[in-house]
């Protein structure tokens, strides 16, 4: 009884996702695509990229070339973020050395008001 009960829930939840599944296009799609791979007079010498490409993603050398390019941003990012970190640090001491300036320039200001009081 609790073995009928598992298996009908199985058939329940396969047929909730078959009728998902076409519903939302999925078996409308990959029927046409196999289609198509059918019809193909030579095959070609790998399905799963005639299907990929067929499903709009790209082709392998497409892939590589994707792969490549990010590659070269990380580099790109871990440059410019190094760069960046550095204008920062030159940009603080900037600010701390202005800093100072301006507080030494009171003092001296401060020296002159007090000498002519005097």
């Amino acid at each position: 009884m609790l073995r009928n009960k598992e298996e009908s829930e199985k058939e329940a939840k396969k047929e909730a996702f078959r009728k998902y599944l076409e519903s939302s296009g999925v078996v409308d799609s990959l029927t046409k695509v196999l289609v198509a791979l059918y019809e193909q007079n030579v095959k070609p010498s790998s399905a799963i990229e005639f299907i990929q490409q067929k499903m709009g993603g790209p082709s392998l050398s497409d892939y590589e070339k994707l792969q490549a390019e990010m590659s070269d941003l990380k580099i790109k990012h871990k440059e410019l973020l190094a760069s960046h970190e550095e204008k920062c640090r030159e940009l603080e001491e900037l600010k701390s050395s202005l800093t100072m300036s301006s507080s030494a320039k009171e003092t001296d200001d401060m020296e002159v008001l007090d000498h002519n009081v005097l």
